[in-house]
């Protein structure tokens, strides 16, 4: 990507942090939908921080988070990442954005994991973009 193509940078906002899962996440989830399915939700991603690799960010001023994280079950044939927002203070949705898929059985073919999870964090980072905007 040339300089004058990239994305300028986050707003100082908002905090990477991809150590563990937020426990706002399962907070959320559980306020929306209620333990047991939140307890189901993209294979278990809240009820386990064992998921690997994720990406993160926190506004700790808004209390607003944003999470890149595999959603499908490990068993399934194609694999997605999928983009998680809580918008301020209360809530929980999936953005809905381009299949960020790979297939585990052909690790070497493209798109690999590792560029289905580059495409899912420059996704999430256009989606912070556009949302300090409304905020």
């Amino acid at each position: 990507m040339h300089s004058w193509q990239a994305p300028p940078p986050l707003p100082a906002t908002w905090q990477r942090c991809d150590t563990g899962i937020l426990p706002l996440w399962w907070d959320r989830l559980c306020a929306q939908t209620g333990e047991q399915s939140a307890a189901l939700y993209a294979a278990g991603l809240f009820t386990e921080d064992r998921r690997r690799p994720i990406a993160q960010w926190y506004n700790p001023a808004f209390n607003a988070a944003l999470l890149v994280a595999p959603e499908t079950s490990a068993e399934w044939p194609v694999q997605r990442f999928g983009i998680f927002y809580a918008p301020p203070d209360s809530g929980f949705t999936r953005v809905y954005s381009a299949p960020h898929e790979w297939h585990p059985r052909e690790p070497r073919k493209s798109p690999t994991e590792q560029e289905a999870f580059q495409a899912a964090i420059s996704e999430a980072e256009r989606f912070l973009q556009v949302e300090m905007d409304f905020v």
